[in-house]
């Protein structure tokens, strides 16, 4: 019996290390010389793996998507984005919590890589094209990839999608593997920067926020710190809870090590908990 018991705890324990990181991973592009690779959008949805029989988060938690949206998904895995336009991640991230058919109708899955498929990044991904070129769906894309031939491309492509509203973009080496895990050969490239910080107050506003919250405090590995800017009226009248966790955006910081201009941009959902 004891026996039993330590080998169940030893595959509890395996089978937990391995859920860490079942799926690749991006790491900061730090100016490292990209020429020859390609760049993409960095798609402000929902990850979405799915494994040949199943739809997962990045958490590999189960989605539940009507038996429509992913009645002709390959029987191999593919990973993406669960998007629908930018500047929608609320609903994106409220559709994929639910069951049934509540505006998956809405979704695609942007597919940037077929993980277990053999070759170069195109490669891979022309084994989803030939599939779906016999099977054919309304819900799967495949998100195209730009050639980098100078630095000038990068910003170029990020000044675009920034005027249009995007997160940001992807830079990767199209010769890598697929690879589990945080990779140095897949970037992501902002404008700003982002974090998760926990709201430990609310402050009332003055002036025409004096009957809302005209600010909150937060805390992170940073230490506390308040944010006051990026609100709707909607979000100061019913601002995140105390104890939940927001994400905020920043530009840079401070000698202290704070973030500088730090604006609120969302509350965090159960889905996006981690994100990439």
């Amino acid at each position: 019996m004891r026996y039993c018991y330590y080998l169940l705890c030893y595959f509890i324990a395996i089978t937990t290390v391995m859920a860490k990181d079942t799926m690749m991973l991006l790491q900061e592009y730090r100016d490292q010389d990209v020429a020859g690779w390609v760049m993409s959008e960095k798609l402000d949805g929902v990850r979405g793996y799915w494994t040949g029989k199943q739809l997962l988060t990045r958490q590999d938690n189960p989605l539940h998507p009507p038996a429509y949206f992913i009645e002709q998904f390959p029987p191999f895995a593919i990973d993406g984005e669960l998007f629908s336009e930018r500047g929608k991640f609320e609903e994106i991230s409220s559709i994929t919590r639910s069951s049934g058919d509540k505006g998956w109708h809405k979704l695609k899955l942007y597919v940037f890589d077929v993980p277990q498929a053999e070759g170069n990044l195109f490669q891979r991904l022309q084994v989803l094209q030939d599939y779906l070129t016999t099977h054919p769906s309304p819900y799967i894309e495949i998100i195209t990839q730009l050639p980098i031939k100078h630095k000038q491309d990068i910003e170029q492509f990020l000044d675009q999608v920034d005027k249009l509203g995007g997160e940001g973009i992807v830079v990767r080496n199209p010769n890598a593997r697929y690879v589990v895990g945080r990779s140095s050969q897949i970037l992501k490239l902002k404008r700003y920067q982002d974090e998760e910080c926990t709201v430990i107050a609310h402050h009332k506003g003055k002036g025409q926020f004096h009957n809302v919250m005209g600010s909150l405090t937060c805390e992170n590995h940073r230490g506390t710190f308040k944010i006051g800017s990026g609100f709707l009226l909607a979000d100061r009248a019913n601002p995140p809870a105390i104890g939940s966790v927001i994400t905020y955006k920043y530009r840079g910081e401070t000698a202290k090590g704070k973030p500088k201009f730090a604006t609120y941009w969302r509350q965090r959902s159960v889905s996006s908990a981690v994100t990439n």
